[in-house]
């Protein structure tokens, strides 16, 4: 039941920090599409690791700029839970998708390969 309980509050929190992003007054990430792969609440319920990927190849600076507002995204999540101690937050690069990008090329590469052999 303790597992459950874990995964709502991840769920809840995730959409606590996205509509917290519509706040950010940060020029840098103005019009930019930030998408929250996943959250990953520790154990103990301090630690909230979210991870971020982007369509803009900027990514890191977005990184940059959430982890500078973190403690904003903690009020957020405060305000709006009840929890005993708010998690302390902290932003990750989701590096899944251009993983899957890089394979997906080398596939190609190698399917082009092929069919260049085969004539």
């Amino acid at each position: 039941m303790a597992n459950y309980k874990k995964e709502m509050l991840e769920s809840e929190m995730k959409k606590i920090i996205t509509r917290g992003f519509s706040e950010l007054k940060d020029p840098r990430i103005k019009d930019k599409m930030i998408n929250i792969n996943f959250v990953r609440l520790s154990g103990d319920k301090s630690y909230l690791d979210v991870y971020v990927s982007s369509l803009d190849e900027d990514v890191d600076t977005i990184i940059d700029v959430l982890n500078n507002a973190k403690g904003m995204f903690r009020t957020l999540i405060a305000k709006n839970i009840d929890i005993y101690k708010a998690p302390e937050i902290r932003f990750h690069k989701d590096e899944g998708i251009e993983a899957s990008i890089r394979i997906n090329q080398l596939l190609e590469t190698l399917k082009e390969k092929r069919s260049e052999d085969d004539e």
